[in-house]
């Protein structure tokens, strides 16, 4: 089936937005209804994890933003795509500014020692995964066809 121009991957909702208010309202639960948070001190250990991992998160955000941008293909997924990104960070992930924020998240919930935020981060990432990244992979299927079918078998999906 033929994809028109204009056509877009019709998802729930865009990422970037997503990320925020689940770590806001992450936070807000931490005041609400207060939980143990499970992760020592360990000598500062909890900060270079979470150090770690914002800065692997914005490498891999960065690295897809630019591929985009490179490419002259919109990042929103409410524009169509104008071409299909496979160098540079998309040769190993497909979904790389995703797995950036996630990271990102997840480094910032260490941080902030918030634990709702933590348990929060797994219904984030399915809303992300079902919401957008399996209509993102449909859409893009139709678009490129066989180059999208091709890629989708030599690069995994996250990591």
């Amino acid at each position: 089936m033929e994809t028109s121009d204009s056509e877009t991957a019709g998802v729930i909702g865009r990422p970037i937005l997503f990320v925020p208010a689940t770590l806001l309202a992450g936070l807000v639960l931490d005041r609400l209804l207060s939980l143990p948070f499970a992760v020592a001190e360990f000598g500062g250990l909890r900060w270079l994890v979470a150090g770690f991992l914002i800065l692997i998160g914005v490498a891999l955000f960065a690295a897809g933003v630019r591929n985009f941008s490179r490419a002259e293909t919109p990042l929103p997924t409410n524009q169509p795509a104008r071409v299909l990104v496979t160098t540079g960070i998309h040769r190993w992930t497909r979904n790389p500014v995703y797995l950036g924020l996630l990271l990102i998240y997840v480094g910032i919930g260490i941080a902030a020692q918030s634990p709702w935020s933590l348990l929060l981060a797994l219904p984030l990432a399915l809303v992300i995964h079902y919401g957008v990244v399996k209509r993102e992979e449909a859409y893009l299927e139709r678009r490129f066809g066989d180059a999208y079918r091709d890629y989708k078998g030599r690069v995994r999906r996250w990591l």
